[in-house]
């Protein structure tokens, strides 16, 4: 069983950003692929960005290309998700999920991810 804690959520202005933080209770995070994904309401859970550790790759949804950055620290078991330029259309509640190393094929798809935390709510204002 793997517990997956977010944090870092809030309140925004248009812009702004926010830094997304989801802590792992493993011993290593190299076994696994960890996604982002958001969720808005009256919506389907949909893919943000992944973070293959073993691999070093990441992988983004054209919405966010170049404002947001997942990134890990093995050390502390923890991976992040840095939101820049961020829009009213990112308002969502915000979840992290863990799966054994997946394809990119795979890691867009909520169902293949075993483990996922509660979620941050993620608030943008114009």
């Amino acid at each position: 069983q793997v517990q997956l804690i977010e944090s870092g959520g809030g309140l925004v202005q248009a812009g702004g950003s926010l830094n997304l933080s989801c802590a792992a209770s493993v011993r290593t995070l190299m076994s696994l692929t960890m996604g982002w994904f958001l969720q808005a309401p009256g919506k389907e859970r949909e893919f943000v960005a992944d973070f293959s550790c073993n691999a070093n790759i990441t992988y983004y949804a054209d919405s966010v290309k170049g404002r947001f950055t997942v990134s890990i620290d093995d050390a502390k078991n923890t991976v992040y998700l840095q939101m820049n330029k961020l829009k009213t259309e990112d308002r969502a509640i915000y979840f992290c999920a863990s799966g054994q190393t997946l394809k990119t094929s795979s890691s867009l798809l909520p169902r293949h991810y075993d483990y996922w935390g509660q979620g941050t709510q993620v608030t943008v204002c114009s």
